[in-house]
Formats: C-alpha cells, sequence, structure tokens
C-alpha cells in the first residue's frame, strides 16, 4: 500500500473516497510533484499502483494556465497507444488538478544509460522502434510532442517504452486544418533542433523526429552528441553535424538526423506523418515491437557518464 499522506488533507481524504492513495513524492517539476499512489477497485477490492501527477494551478503562470496546461489535458484525453503512459483519471479538487498514470517500475532511460552504460544495439533497435511507433501515433493525430528526452521515455515493468510528459504538446493543425508551425522554444536545448535553438518558426513533428534521433544517439553512444552550455557552438555544431559516433551504428544514426533536421520549417512529406521517414533506420530491427519481460544482457563497460543541461 502506497504510504499516506496526512489525513488533515482533505483533498487526499476525498481521493481517497475515491479510492485513490497518495503516497511519497518521487518528482517535482516548476508547477507540479509526482506522487506515488495506489487505486483500490471498490468493486473487486483489486489493487493498482500508479503515480499522480500533482498540479497545482496556484504556483503556474497566467500563459501556462491558459495556453499550455489546457492543451495537456485535452491531449491526454484523446491519446491511447501501448508506447505512451497510459493515463488512468483526471481529478480536480480546488486548484489542483491530479492525474493518475500507470506507474513506469523501471523508471526513466537517462537513469538507466547512467546506471548501465551503452545500450546493446539489439535493445537499442527494439526502443527506438517503440518509441517510433509512440511518436508515428500521435503524429498521425497531428500531435507533437516537442520535448521528447530521455527522462520522459519511461520504461514498464517489462521493460517496454512509454512516451510520458505532454507539457508541451500542442496540436499541428488548426481548426481549419492548415499545418501550424510552431514559434515557441520548447524543451532541452540539448534535444533541440537548429531551427528551435535559433528561434526560427519550426514544425514541430520534424522537430520530434531530431530530437528521438538524440536519443538514439545516446542509447548508442552513452553521451550527448552536442554540448548545450554553449547556444551559439551548439547550433553550430549541429547545423556542421559536428559529432562522433561509433562506426557500425553510423548509417542509422545518419539516416535518422537527415530525416529530422536541417529544414524543420518545410512541407515535409504532406499529410504523411513525418516519423515514417525515419523507417529506413528500422529496416534490420525485429518485427514485434514489444520485448520479452527479460531484457538483453547489458553488461558492458561503462562509458562516460551522461550528463544533460
Amino acid at each position: 500500500m502506497a504510504k499516506r499522506l496526512s489525513p488533515r488533507n482533505s483533498e487526499v481524504n476525498a481521493l481517497e473516497q475515491r479510492g485513490y492513495l497518495i503516497g511519497k513524492k518521487i518528482g517535482q517539476g516548476s508547477y507540479a510533484t509526482v506522487h506515488l499512489a495506489e487505486y483500490i477497485d471498490g468493486a473487486s477490492s483489486k489493487k493498482m499502483r500508479l503515480a499522480c501527477k500533482i498540479f497545482d494551478k496556484e504556483k503556474a503562470p497566467d500563459d501556462f494556465l491558459d495556453k499550455f496546461f489546457p492543451r495537456e489535458l485535452e491531449i491526454l484525453t484523446k491519446i491511447e497507444n501501448p508506447h505512451i503512459i497510459q493515463v488512468h483519471s483526471i481529478l480536480q479538487r480546488g486548484p489542483r488538478v491530479f492525474i493518475f498514470m500507470r506507474y513506469a517500475d523501471n523508471g526513466d532511460l537517462l537513469d538507466f544509460v547512467k546506471s548501465n552504460g551503452v545500450v546493446p544495439e539489439q535493445q537499442s533497435r527494439l526502443w527506438f522502434r517503440q518509441m517510433a511507433s509512440g511518436l508515428h501515433y500521435l503524429h498521425s493525430k497531428n500531435i507533437a510532442h516537442r520535448d521528447l528526452k530521455c527522462e520522459n521515455i519511461l520504461l514498464s515493468r517489462k521493460f517496454n517504452v512509454k512516451l510520458a510528459d505532454f507539457g508541451f504538446a500542442r496540436f499541428c493543425m488548426d481548426h481549419e486544418g492548415k499545418r501550424v508551425l510552431s514559434q515557441t522554444y520548447c524543451g532541452s536545448a540539448a534535444y533541440a533542433a537548429p531551427e528551435v535553438v535559433a528561434g526560427t518558426p519550426y514544425n514541430p513533428k520534424l522537430a520530434d523526429v531530431w530530437s528521438l534521433g538524440i536519443i538514439l544517439f545516446i542509447m548508442l553512444n552513452g553521451t550527448m552528441p552536442f554540448d548545450d552550455e554553449n547556444l551559439p557552438k551548439l547550433l553550430k555544431d549541429q547545423i556542421s553535424r559536428n559529432w562522433v559516433f561509433r562506426s557500425r551504428v553510423r548509417d542509422t544514426v545518419s539516416t535518422l538526423a537527415m530525416c529530422g533536421g536541417g529544414n524543420l520549417g518545410g512541407s515535409g512529406t504532406g499529410n504523411v506523418p513525418v516519423v515514417t521517414r525515419a523507417q529506413p533506420a528500422l529496416k534490420n530491427s525485429e518485427n514485434q515491437t514489444q520485448p520479452s519481460s527479460k531484457m538483453v544482457n547489458t553488461s558492458r563497460k561503462d562509458p562516460q557518464p551522461i550528463t544533460v543541461g
């Protein structure tokens, strides 16, 4: 059972009446905290382990409340995919919104790489395929994530990939069906495409594909491709493709990079979700999209520790 918060908290008491128990804090952002949680079905008494993102409207600026947060809630209610974290329920009590979602038992990809070093190519291939599958689903619904990074790639109990955190996600079509370019700087510089770093309008779907390529690079190399401490140098290195990776994965990384960068304001391929343009990189992948409950052996010498700004 999840460790309960103080019974004096009326919000928590109200949630407990609905079967939700809020436990210890496991993460924190600017306007939200993430807690372990548990749901007990009133009819069957079946228990389900969850994570709960508690968003406090009183701590958020008006711009976030008017634009980003409503988008996140709308998108969360419209998506369902095996490789996207599943939302169990969304409840509001006073100024706080409680987003209950399935708990990822094996943490996030960043912690995995920090602990295990380079991800073996077979496992990287499988996880990349799952990420691409989840992103393809989003893009098919004209939704861009805009904050893909290792911290937002969660690993389930059976080590399946789950895309998470839709705080910067947005729809890519307006009400008239016209493609919308993004102008907002979103996400982390280390994963951002050149147009995002430069502050120019960009195609958010293509920017997602660039970020996916950065994640692939990290899995295969255990390091970041670019140093994000100096943004002008970061942009220069991105444009000149100044990165170093292992030769045996060069074709895969290069193919994805060419699909994802260089002209993110372009029209892409019409109505075809742009993530499908990275599919040649997966031609040697397994046909399955679900790994077995056993991980591929990750016993390799650890590379330089990864650092993300």
